[in-house]
């Protein structure tokens, strides 16, 4: 099959969706964040993309503190609002159950799955965006979304995001097992 080259595409796979949270003026702020990876192991670190004009951004620079919690699919139409009108205009305080951990200026959603508070270690400057990295200070999850010690999605329930289609994707089923489905083909 030949290929079509489509341009420098940087939105070639889907995103994780999140819903990033910051304290605004002594009130919780959330943003949809589709732009977010791991970054390292031990600390364990995250590094999300940040436009410069978003209040958002501002409120990180200023407490080096945020939050990111997964929302379920059926957060779907709170989670796109979130990210539709800007926190400048719009009082976002009240549109989720908040809950804190350690950090004061993390605010978490409660009614999402799964939610971790993160301190600022770096921002990298870019032409339109900052690169946050932080260290994820605690993480939290519902109970009846972990299994085996870990964040079942299965049960989590959370969406994706592709670009530049603006689409809302489900997660699907399970298709194999990292770092163990390759033996096969591994000599003896």
């Amino acid at each position: 099959m030949s290929k079509q080259n489509i341009g420098p595409q940087a939105f070639v796979l889907p995103m994780a969706v999140s819903l990033l949270g910051t304290v605004v003026n002594g009130k919780p702020n959330f943003m949809a964040l589709g732009w977010l990876t791991r970054v390292n192991f031990k600390p364990p670190l995250i590094g999300i993309g940040v436009g410069q004009s978003h209040r958002t951004h501002r409120a990180i620079e200023e407490t080096g503190e945020f939050s990111l919690s997964f929302p379920r699919r059926s957060q779907l139409v709170e989670t796109d609002y979130a990210g539709l009108v800007s926190g400048a205009h719009t009082d976002k305080s009240a549109l989720f159950e908040v809950f804190h951990g350690e950090l004061k200026n993390a605010p978490m959603i409660k009614d999402a799955p799964y939610a971790m508070e993160c301190r600022l270690t770096q921002a990298v400057p870019l032409p339109t965006n900052t690169f946050f990295i932080a260290e994820i200070v605690n993480a939290y999850c519902d109970e009846d979304c972990i299994k085996d010690g870990a964040v079942d999605p299965e049960r989590a329930e959370p969406f994706m995001l592709t670009m530049p289609d603006n689409r809302y994707w489900s997660l699907g089923p399970s298709i194999g097992r990292a770092w163990h489905d390759g033996k096969t083909l591994k000599k003896s």
